[in-house]
């Protein structure tokens, strides 16, 4: 067998295996046939054990050819697989799958495409270490400066000196001796890239040092282990029953030649069509960070812009309040705040209602430190536009951009004409508010970054179009949301609530005069294993946050979680039948499945609710898993696929249930009010705006995110 850390040799090894348990297979076949209310565990994950030898997921460069992807990854094709309990009994969930994997190479050309530059004549900036570190840390490799031994490690870290300043002890008196003369006298191997640092492997309280040039990437395609490996699959596929719900009628303003629409095929488009609640913007500015964009271009960009909105239904001013301000990317601060006060001189206190911003196609971190920015200190609504569209002006991408202004203005683009009649079933017969949630966590390899947690609220009734957000950061991979309802003491006030529940709460009720006598909560990017776990505690939290408002105040609540990363694909029986698929081939939007591959006593339901594009459609799995309203099935399917025609960003149908995509919008947004990593050593260089929120390696609390200003917390900014 192979060591992690040490070569290839050949090892004895005594195995004995001893009787645990036996599974009982009738408390499984029990459960499912609905007769018992909790699945054993033991039994279903033996019969995985059998189904699925090599763990839930199997790459290989065999399947079909790697594709390079840069940066030094290239794509592997494989399966995913996994046993499920539904009604039909245990099903094998089997789908095809794609993975980042880094290419077999030397670590010296894995850092050159990772940063995009030559690295053999320059040492590296503290952003560079920065992402070299991320990029490596965890990677298994192995050394090539000795011979036939091959030996292997995991990457932990790399030094933030370069090789030729590396020393380390060689005995007890502590005698020090270099890197660099420790690789000469004992392999005989010269260090050529001294400028470049070490990979740090192994533990790191004890320092392990290999030059980069001393080592590559372990090449998982030529392990033998993996070749003996063999995945057979069944091509018959389960058979299951659908329906297709119909696309609800939507509502757009009586001035338009359309008054109302029906979508086709989950789709639509503006002509001939106005908002059914325009905004006016008055008092706009822009500022160019583009140096290819001259300002007669902008200028007409804006112009057409403007037409566009009016057109759409807004009424928006053409002239802005000063000229078009050019500036430079790397000075996003200073242009922001140059612009902000030169029109607030010049409008005397009233406010700057929307800056408009051209950025350039690749932008780095611009985008992200303009949005913080604007939205955490200086408290202005912004829509910015890449410079290949101010170029290439197209109408479709006009209109979509209208419609973003326009709800981040405050004003709705369509509704649907159901709720405006009020025959939404247990929607709008009394106040109901809709809730979206969702967490995302840092990617794989920032281990000190928080998990950023936003919930978003319906502020219209009965329309249930508009919906305000709220961000919070909390510990890192943490995926209970933890400021869901808070209390703090108060040196005056005493014992004080709070949290996004309670605050949304209070806002509907500003915002609509009445108070929510229902609640419908959307909860989004929670596992199967952690169903009942978020469940209690956020369910929890809901209640403590109605009861702090007012005694004996306990709306029903119905908690839906929603998942999209999962690997169920839903096909049409009759791929050659016009009237079953859209043009891309997959399922019509609507298609909803509750049977069969469901689970077996639980109430859940598939729902694909677009239209496809490109791929296979996906379809959206909602598992109720809390109903105080007594939602019928229909009911609850009906109401969430009606909803999917009410997203705000573009004149489609959506995938996933809107107040669900718009907590992830804000959740993604709220990663870019985080500070900027700070390198270990403490001087500059950190990748602005996409860094974690803390030092690496701090221990203290997660600090909190800047706050929203309060005309942006009161508007979709995140669209």
């Amino acid at each position: 067998m192979d060591s992690v850390n040490g070569p290839k040799r050949q090892r004895d090894y005594k195995v004995v295996i001893k009787f645990v348990a036996r599974a009982n297979l009738h408390h499984l076949g029990q459960f499912l046939a609905g007769k018992r209310a909790d699945g054993p565990k033991e039994a279903t994950s033996d019969s995985e054990i059998l189904f699925c030898p090599v763990g839930r997921s199997f790459f290989s460069p065999d399947i079909r050819k790697p594709q390079r992807l840069g940066d030094g990854l290239e794509a592997w094709c494989g399966f995913y697989q996994s046993i499920r309990p539904t009604q039909m009994g245990l099903s094998l969930n089997i789908d095809m799958a794609s993975a980042a994997f880094i290419e077999a190479l030397p670590v010296i050309e894995f850092v050159a495409q990772l940063l995009g530059k030559d690295v053999l004549s320059r040492p590296l900036s503290d952003s560079d270490r920065i992402k070299v570190k991320k990029g490596l840390r965890g990677v298994k490799v192995e050394v090539t400066h000795r011979g036939d031994v091959r030996r292997k490690y995991r990457v932990s870290g790399i030094t933030t000196q370069p090789t030729r300043e590396l020393v380390f002890p060689v005995d007890d008196v502590s005698t020090m001796k270099s890197v660099v003369e420790y690789f000469q006298e004992m392999y005989g191997f010269t260090i050529q890239y001294t400028h470049l640092p070490c990979l740090q492997v192994g533990n790191q309280k004890k320092a392990n040092y290999l030059p980069m040039e001393t080592v590559q990437h372990n090449a998982y395609d030529q392990d033998p282990y993996a070749r003996e490996f063999g995945i057979n699959i069944s091509e018959k596929l389960a058979s299951v029953e659908a329906r297709v719900l119909p696309a609800p009628w939507l509502k757009y303003h009586e001035t338009g030649k359309e008054k109302d629409c029906l979508p086709q095929v989950g789709q639509w488009n503006m002509m001939n069509k106005k908002m059914i609640n325009g905004m006016t913007v008055s008092r706009w500015a822009c500022i160019n960070f583009s140096r290819s964009v001259q300002d007669s271009v902008a200028r007409g960009f804006c112009n057409e812009l403007a037409q566009m909105c009016q057109v759409s239904g807004m009424e928006f001013n053409p002239e802005p309040v000063i000229s078009i301000y050019n500036a430079r990317p790397d000075q996003v601060e200073k242009a922001l705040k140059h612009v902000y006060h030169a029109c607030m001189n010049k409008l005397k206190g009233k406010e700057l209602e929307l800056l408009l911003a051209i950025l350039p196609d690749n932008n780095g971190s611009l985008y992200g430190d303009l949005k913080r920015i604007c939205e955490t200190d200086l408290g202005m609504i912004s829509q910015c536009c890449l410079t290949k569209h101010v170029f290439k002006i197209n109408k479709q991408y006009l209109a979509n951009v209208s419609l973003k202004i326009n709800v981040k203005m405050g004003g709705r683009n369509t509704v649907l004409l159901d709720a405006l009649s009020c025959r939404i079933p247990l929607v709008s017969d009394i106040p109901t508010i809709i809730f979206g949630a969702d967490v995302t966590h840092p990617e794989n390899g920032e281990e000190t970054s928080p998990s950023i947690a936003a919930v978003v609220a319906s502020q219209d009734w009965p329309e249930v179009t508009k919906y305000a957000g709220l961000v919070c950061a909390q510990a890192h991979r943490q995926e209970l949301i933890q400021d869901l309802y808070k209390t703090w003491q108060d040196p005056v006030r005493g014992t004080v609530s709070g949290g996004m529940i309670r605050d949304l709460l209070v806002s509907f009720r500003k915002a609509t005069g009445q108070k929510p006598q229902r609640i419908i909560f959307y909860r989004d990017g929670v596992s199967e294993g952690q169903f009942y776990q978020v469940l209690l505690f956020e369910l929890d939290a809901i209640r403590k946050a109605c009861a702090s408002l007012e005694p004996n105040y306990q709306p029903p609540v119905t908690f839906i979680v929603v998942q999209k990363r999962h690997h169920t694909r839903l096909f049409a029986n009759n791929h050659r039948d016009k009237s079953s698929t859209d043009k891309s081939g997959n399922i019509l939007p609507g298609t909803v499945v509750d049977s069969k591959i469901c689970h077996p006593t639980e109430f859940d339901f598939y729902l694909c609710s677009h239209a496809g594009i490109q791929g296979t459609s996906r379809p959206a799995h909602y598992h109720v898993l809390w109903d105080e309203n007594n939602f019928t099935a229909d009911g609850i399917q009906s109401l969430t696929n009606n909803l999917c025609y009410t997203y705000a960003r573009c004149t489609r149908s959506v995938s996933v249930v809107p107040p669900a995509y718009y907590a992830h919008l804000a959740a993604f947004r709220a990663r870019f009010y985080m500070e900027p990593e700070v390198p270990e050593n403490g001087s500059g260089g950190g990748q602005g705006g996409k860094g974690g929120g803390r030092v690496a390696g701090e221990s203290c609390g997660v600090r909190p995110l800047p706050a929203l200003k309060e005309n942006v917390k009161r508007v979709m900014f995140y669209c």
